[in-house]
């Protein structure tokens, strides 16, 4: 059985999980474009997804930020669904056996010192 949520994403393969709940792979279903998929349970003592669906929409357009596509309740679930990023920089350390070389480290800081200044101005 496929399940959709929002009445067009199709809920596809599991990617990951934690305190929040569940993510998942999915797909629009009427345009064929990947997406993430967040499922957190309507019972949980304290729900955060509807919170994070409100600070994605603050921050929409910003670099960096997922796009919200949709929020909403489906069955047991609290939904969100949010465009599909690319590998976490945790998945990109855990790929380098969890050593990142002198000058990725350095990399890492000019990207992160120019963004900050960015924001300055």
């Amino acid at each position: 059985m496929d399940h959709v949520v929002g009445g067009k994403f199709k809920l596809g393969r599991k990617i990951g999980s934690g305190s929040f709940g569940e993510l998942y792979l999915g797909v629009n279903i009427q345009n064929g474009e990947e997406v993430a998929i967040k499922l957190e349970s309507v019972k949980t003592k304290h729900p955060q997804l509807h919170y994070e669906s409100k600070i994605y929409m603050l921050l929409q357009g910003g670099t960096g930020i997922p796009n919200l596509k949709w929020f909403g309740v489906e069955g047991e679930y609290n939904v969100m669904v949010i465009d599909l990023l690319g590998p976490s920089l945790e998945d990109l350390f855990n790929y380098c056996n969890r050593k990142f070389s002198l000058k990725t480290v350095l990399m890492l800081a000019d990207q992160l010192a120019s963004y900050c200044i960015s924001c300055m101005f």
